[in-house]
């Protein structure tokens, strides 16, 4: 970058005609496909889903290990030898993946339950605090019966 181009946007920045950058604003319309929503149905939802794709992996390893029954690799040939690699390799893939899919549901459906504990004890510490502090009644400037 030459000096002046770099001089040029400093000082277009000191003018405040540089890109600026807000983190204490939300648009009034901020426009986009939808809202985000956190509650226990969208997290259990969100780990069913993950969940689902285990249970289809595993079924995918099962057509390739079925596809391998009948396979012989024979000594000296270097392609039964290399589908053999290429075979146990995809084995080790899939079986890692399905279980990366099968943890990752379980912490899915873990963090739906955990918000909603954590929203249950805020709401009862709430009640505590409604209960231990509660308003005692006014003394003075009562009409007692007059």
């Amino acid at each position: 970058m030459a000096w002046d181009e770099w001089e040029q946007l400093k000082t277009a920045a000191a003018n405040g005609h540089g890109a600026q950058m807000q983190l204490n604003h939300v648009p009034s319309d901020p426009g986009g496909p939808g809202t985000l929503v956190s509650n226990k149905p969208a997290w259990s939802k969100a780990g069913q889903a993950v969940g689902s794709l285990s249970g289809s992996i595993t079924t995918a390893l099962g057509k390739l290990t079925d596809g391998q029954k009948g396979f012989v690799t024979e000594p000296g040939c270097q392609t039964s030898g290399a589908q053999k690699e290429v075979h146990d390799s995809w084995d080790r893939y899939v079986k890692a993946v399905s279980g990366r899919c099968g943890r990752l549901s379980d912490l899915l459906e873990k963090a739906g339950n955990d918000q909603l504990k954590t929203d249950e004890s805020i709401k009862a510490e709430i009640g505590n605090l409604k209960v231990d502090y509660a308003d005692t009644p006014a003394v003075g400037g009562q009409d007692k019966g007059r």
